[in-house]
């Protein structure tokens, strides 16, 4: 017998298995020892609005009967080595998802990706940590699972148009992922995690004869006839396909430069830019939680999701906190010497003293000024010349610059820096130095509103540290609404972040099944 109830319980009674039996137990009127239960929670989110914070959980109990998984479906993959290929020019999840999909579908996916597999890639990721040498093919941004792999592995996005969400946290736990991301309202894996799962995402495709070539740069295109017929590798090698998939992520430049000098339809992108905001944890959850002394060994750390508009010069920009990393770690991500970069990552436990968080604020095209002169490319330029500031500001190493909340908006230089997670070290300076006039003056303002709306949040305990800039792509390459392809290139599908179609992990892998759905479609005999 299986029975369905909605409970609001306390954070003891959902995070602990026991005591969550026994509550269920309780609300379906049964003894708490009752033999051959079992309850397992389907959905569960936090309601920290009042003073005391609730937990609301779906839940099943299963009376003399086996549960089963919560896994509904599972694709089935066919083997494909001997099947014609379609490129797919990027590792991340939109390239492995649109890979997977392929293989379903029965096409052979060939994986192009310019950096190295999760494992050598670390190698890279402590240089840049520890000696402050940045490898242009592989960094925090390019290797196998993109950007995605270290991070904070967040899986909420509201993009449910795109496709079928609870499909990708299927497959996603079918290759190691804890169940528990179809449960959490706002699901992660946690950066620890990751790379194991992503080697089996490789796995999978390796076993069914798909392929995947790492240290492998695009570099040019096989163009015939407004056509791509393949792409042309840093060794000179010739890649055919029926089709590309273009999934390369927000980072790619020379990509993007590639497709502007072979005039290829680009067109700039708005975008958003700004720093990352440093907190203790246990700041934030005594905000969030209204606790006293410490969260206690129940709840999770906390996160929060900030935005106000400002006024300035007369125009309405938007400033808004991005990728919230509850205990967790800010990192170097810059993809290419000479900048500056800053991310954020948590670990699946979330464990950090540390709580950091994107501020960012909205770039509208209009806001480029002299950068137009560079057409399609003028938000990249942009972009890119404050990475080259921020770089220069923290003495030309990945030292960031950093500066107490307070302090920056009292426009003074912090005589000294608090404990910070980022590894290569924080330099005090005028933030204002780096960061453009109408980015700075609008992230003054919205502190000052942040701190009416979470009292304690506006503090000289809390820092900048600069710049988070890739927020998400300066560039969007367009394609056909109705059919993903390129309006001028045919069997060209641009995909995911780099091409302004996703803004996370969830939507990239929906966004790259769509893109390998519809080239086999168009292209690929049945």
């Amino acid at each position: 017998m299986k029975q369905n109830f909605s409970l609001q319980l306390s954070p003891e009674e959902a995070y602990d298995s026991e005591n969550f039996r026994k509550a269920v137990l309780k609300k379906a009127g049964l003894a708490p020892d009752l033999p051959n239960a079992f309850a397992r929670q389907t959905r569960r989110s936090i309601d920290a609005r009042g003073r005391k914070v609730l937990v609301n959980v779906e839940a099943e109990l299963f009376i003399n009967e086996n549960p089963g998984s919560l896994l509904d479906h599972l694709p089935e993959y066919h083997h494909v080595s001997q099947q014609d290929p379609i490129l797919i020019v990027g590792a991340g999840p939109a390239g492995l998802f649109a890979a997977l999909r392929a293989i379903e579908l029965g096409v052979k996916p060939i994986v192009i990706e310019r950096g190295k597999d999760v494992r050598a890639r670390r190698r890279d990721l402590a240089a840049i940590n520890k000696e402050g040498i940045v490898n242009p093919d592989s960094n925090y941004c390019f290797g196998e699972g993109g950007a995605g792999t270290y991070s904070d592995g967040k899986l909420y996005t509201r993009s449910k148009k795109r496709g079928d969400i609870r499909r990708i946290m299927e497959i996603l736990v079918a290759h190691g992922a804890t169940e528990e991301i179809l449960v959490d309202a706002h699901p992660h894996i946690g950066t620890n995690k990751l790379p194991v799962l992503v080697a089996k995402l490789r796995e999978t495709i390796l076993e069914h004869g798909g392929e995947i070539l790492f240290d492998t740069r695009v570099e040019d295109l096989i163009l015939e006839n407004d056509e791509i017929k393949g792409v042309i590798t840093q060794q000179g090698d010739k890649i055919k396909g029926l089709g590309v998939i273009l999934a390369t992520g927000h980072s790619a430049r020379d990509i993007f430069q590639l497709l502007d000098r072979r005039k290829v339809l680009i067109e700039a992108k708005p975008f958003a830019l700004g720093v990352r905001i440093e907190h203790s944890q246990t700041l934030i959850d005594r905000i969030q939680y209204h606790c006293e002394i410490d969260r206690g060994p129940y709840l999770p750390a906390s996160a929060y999701s900030l935005v106000h508009q400002t006024e300035y010069k007369g125009k309405q920009r938007g400033v808004f906190s991005f990728c919230m990393c509850p205990g967790g770690f800010i990192v170097p991500a810059a993809t290419a010497p000479g900048e500056l970069v800053v991310n954020g990552m948590s670990p699946s436990r979330r464990d950090s003293k540390f709580a950091n968080s994107g501020m960012v604020v909205s770039v509208e095209l209009e806001d480029l000024g002299k950068y137009h002169q560079f057409g399609a490319l003028s938000a990249m330029h942009f972009q890119a010349e404050i990475e080259q500031k921020a770089w220069a500001a923290g003495g030309k190493t990945q030292t960031a610059p950093a500066q107490r909340m307070v302090d920056f908006v009292n426009r003074k230089v912090s005589s000294s820096l608090l404990d910070t997670s980022y590894q290569p070290g924080l330099v005090s300076v005028e933030m204002r130095e780096v960061l453009p006039d109408f980015i700075a003056e609008r992230m003054a303002m919205a502190f000052k509103a942040f701190g009416q709306k979470m009292k304690g949040y506006f503090t000289n305990d809390a820092q900048l540290i600069g710049v988070e800039s890739r927020t998400s792509s300066p560039v969007r390459i367009p394609r056909i609404k109705e059919t993903f392809e390129h309006p001028q290139i045919k069997r060209l599908y641009p995909c995911g972040e780099g091409a302004g179609y996703a803004g996370g992990i969830v939507s990239a892998a929906m966004d790259g099944e769509r893109c390998a759905e519809m080239l086999i479609a168009a292209y690929c005999k049945k």
